[in-house]
């Protein structure tokens, strides 16, 4: 098998993958990813005990465990391009021999889930509520840079989405992809589920308008009347199908959990998101570190 060149993978003096910083040995297979790097020392708190601390820009990884349970968190930054390089190399830390740059003949598969923050497009869904997506629906374009494929279901929900929204007129080509059922099955009470649309920007790629116009000035209707069959829209935010495209390429299992902070149906901001978030970890580790 050829070996990887060091121009496409980057191992720094210390054996450690570029923008990540970490040694294989230094990851656990089961990974939170949060995207503020602050937050990472908002999950470890409670780990019983830290093995590794790395940083590398925004990326802050922390290793440990919560009893017998081996747990890494990793800060993504914000969007879906910083999900391309952190999927990228968590994958290539278990699956890639860093000796000699192949591809190892056994491959591993991760529990990679994401803990962060979104925006309710449903009125039931309140304020300082949680969700977990079982879609993740890309207007963000990352994935049409890699070789995918869709079950008949996701072409289904695809095709009634751009029916109905018309997005892919010019705009973008939205991709979709569902959640691992194996941990998604975990994350029930508590939490409502749905499709969690990815956008590739804040302001306007989020309907948002402050001093510039939009091309897509109805995109939240459009976004919040969608439903196809028991599936519709339940919140958007920046990163979730990113990590879900890339996952099922990679062959790992991944789920997206978000608090809720605020409900642009009906415009309220929560008054504490903080605590919404602390909650949200402390369920969170809860289950996996009992179920996963």
């Amino acid at each position: 098998m050829n070996s990887i060149a060091a121009s496409e993978l980057i191992i720094n003096n210390r054996g450690a993958i570029y923008h990540v910083n970490c040694r294989p040995e230094e990851i656990a297979n089961t990974i939170i990813t949060v995207g503020d790097p602050d937050r990472v020392k908002e999950v470890s708190k409670y780990f019983d005990k830290i093995e590794f601390t790395n940083q590398h820009r925004e990326f802050v990884t922390h290793t440990g465990y919560i009893g017998n349970k081996r747990i890494s968190v990793t800060s993504t930054g914000i969007g879906p391009d910083n999900i391309d390089i952190v999927l990228n190399e968590l994958d290539a830390l278990v699956n890639i021999d860093f000796e000699t740059r192949t591809i190892k003949e056994n491959l591993t598969s991760l529990n990679i889930i994401r803990v962060g923050t979104s925006g309710s497009l449903q009125k039931e869904i309140p304020v300082d509520s949680f969700v977990a997506s079982t879609h993740g629906l890309g207007l963000d374009n990352l994935l049409n840079f890699y070789l995918h494929s869709n079950n008949e279901e996701e072409k289904q929900v695809l095709h009634a989405f751009n029916t109905h929204t018309q997005l892919h007129q010019g705009v973008t080509a939205p991709y979709i992809n569902g959640a691992s059922m194996q941990l998604l099955k975990e994350f029930v009470h508590n939490f409502h589920q749905g499709i969690t649309v990815t956008c590739p920007g804040f302001y306007g790629p989020q309907g948002r308008v402050l001093r510039m116009g939009l091309t897509q000035p109805l995109l939240i209707d459009r976004l919040t009347s969608f439903n196809f069959g028991a599936h519709r829209i339940s919140n958007f935010e920046m990163e979730t199908s990113a990590i879900y495209g890339m996952g099922k390429i990679l062959g790992h299992h991944c789920l997206s959990l978000s608090a809720i902070v605020a409900n642009r149906i009906s415009r309220e901001f929560s008054k504490d998101g903080n605590a919404a978030v602390e909650n949200l970890i402390k369920q969170t580790l809860s289950i996996i570190s009992s179920s996963i």
